[in-house]
Formats: C-alpha cells, sequence, structure tokens
C-alpha cells in the first residue's frame, strides 16, 4: 500500500517548526505547539442585494481559488440604513481543514503575497488570540483565477485560525510557516 504524500508545508511544520518553537517557548509537550487549526476564506458583498448574480460569480471565484465548496452568509438581523434585511445572503465564506488548509496556506505565502502589487510585507497585528486575518484587495493574485474571466475586482478576508494562547507564539508560528510580516 502507497503511503500517502503530506503537503510540504505540513511536513516542514512538524519536522522544522514544531521542534523550533518547543525550544523557543519551553514547552514539555508536543501537544502544547501551536498548530494551526483551519483557514476561513470570507467574501462579503453588499452589492449582492441588488445582483443577486454576482453571489453566483463569488461562489465560482471561491470554489476555484479553495477547491472547495463555499456556503453562503446570510444576515443576522436588518439594518435598514443599509436596505438589509435578516436572512437575505450578503456574502459566501469557506473553511478549511486539513490538506486543502496546507495547500491554501503554501499557496497564499508563496504565490498569491507575492503577486501583490507594491507588496512590502503583511501587518503584523493578530487578534489578541493568536488568530491572523489578511485582507486581499483582489482575487486575482491567486492563479486559478484568469483575468479576462472575472466580471469584477472582488475583495476577500483570510482567516487564519491558530491555537496559539496569545499573539507572540501565534505570530512567531506564522513567521516560521513563512508569512512575510512586514517590519514596523
Amino acid at each position: 500500500m502507497a503511503t500517502k504524500e503530506l503537503p510540504v508545508m505540513l511536513a516542514r511544520y512538524r519536522e522544522e517548526i514544531v521542534p523550533a518553537l518547543m525550544n523557543e517557548f519551553k514547552y514539555e509537550s508536543i501537544m502544547q505547539v501551536p498548530r494551526i487549526e483551519k483557514i476561513v476564506v470570507n467574501i462579503g458583498m453588499g452589492e449582492a442585494l441588488d445582483d443577486p448574480k454576482t453571489l453566483d460569480r463569488a461562489v465560482e471565484d471561491l470554489r476555484m481559488i479553495t477547491g472547495q465548496q463555499p456556503v453562503t452568509t446570510r444576515a443576522k438581523k436588518s439594518i435598514a440604513t443599509f436596505k438589509l434585511r435578516e436572512g437575505r445572503a450578503i456574502g459566501v465564506k469557506v473553511t478549511l481543514r486539513g490538506e486543502k488548509m496546507w495547500a491554501m496556506l503554501d499557496r497564499l505565502v508563496n504565490i498569491a503575497l507575492p503577486r501583490i502589487r507594491d507588496f512590502r510585507g503583511v501587518p503584523p497585528k493578530l487578534d489578541g488570540r493568536g488568530n491572523y486575518t489578511v485582507g486581499l484587495r483582489e482575487q486575482l493574485v491567486f492563479p486559478e483565477i484568469q483575468f479576462d474571466k472575472i466580471d469584477k475586482v472582488r475583495g476577500m478576508e483570510i482567516t487564519i485560525v491558530t491555537t496559539a494562547t496569545n499573539d507572540e507564539e501565534g505570530r512567531r508560528l506564522l513567521k516560521l510557516l513563512g508569512m512575510p510580516f512586514r517590519e514596523k
């Protein structure tokens, strides 16, 4: 029986990053080492209220980028100033775990982020619990998206959820995984 090959970034995490973090933060157990739990890719679309077809196009873009079927996010409450009704579709999201998560992180760090014009690194600000969210202005930084096939440029948020207990551990984990943080 052939063994399945691990994603490159996961293998690097297990072989190099775990021992480095154990040494650096003086963990007693390998289970204390922060790891990536999931990646959530979200496209919020206010214009879906006017044109429901844009939601279908966003679903297709997200499916091509992540390799997984997105779910539609709906408004939790009505807001009159935004002409928003409770239950209306306002965006799409995908939650990635396992191999797809590692593949997405690898593509984000090594392919998508370097393709951003005038890229000087991502902000080093985490959420206080070791999780990191990066916003992209356009879906074109991913090679799966063809420029002539898109109807309009859409931004997206990519949230990397870690098991780190604080920002310092989370930032160090992401730095070792290759996240190009800009210098303060």
